[in-house]
């Protein structure tokens, strides 16, 4: 799969984005994250505009999506980069585009 866009609704913020991963070479992505109106998302959106296969599987602390969530604030529970983290290995051939859900159950 080349070209994979996603849309994800965070939560209590409300603040929802698209993320669109598109394959540029054999082991680059190119990512845009848009529509969002948070701050740190928009500045994520502008610090993570590419990633390699090796940099997708580097440990959390040097892998350049939490890396890049640090730098823009982003919340530590916030779930676009997770979903940034899916949306790069579906465009890359190795997950199935498949929902995932958080769901409290009360």
């Amino acid at each position: 799969m080349n070209d994979v866009c996603v849309s994800v609704e965070p939560g209590i913020c409300g603040f929802s984005c698209a993320i669109r991963a598109q394959k540029a070479k054999k082991q680059t992505v190119f990512l845009e994250i848009s529509g969002s109106e948070c701050k740190q998302i928009q500045r994520l959106s502008e610090i993570l505009r590419e990633i390699t296969l090796q940099q997708l599987f580097m440990p959390l602390t040097r892998n350049p999506i939490f890396v890049s969530e640090e730098r823009a604030g982003c919340h530590p529970a916030c779930p676009v980069p997770l979903a940034v983290v899916k949306t790069v290995e579906v465009a890359m051939g190795m997950a199935l585009p498949r929902e995932v859900r958080i769901r409290f159950e009360s």
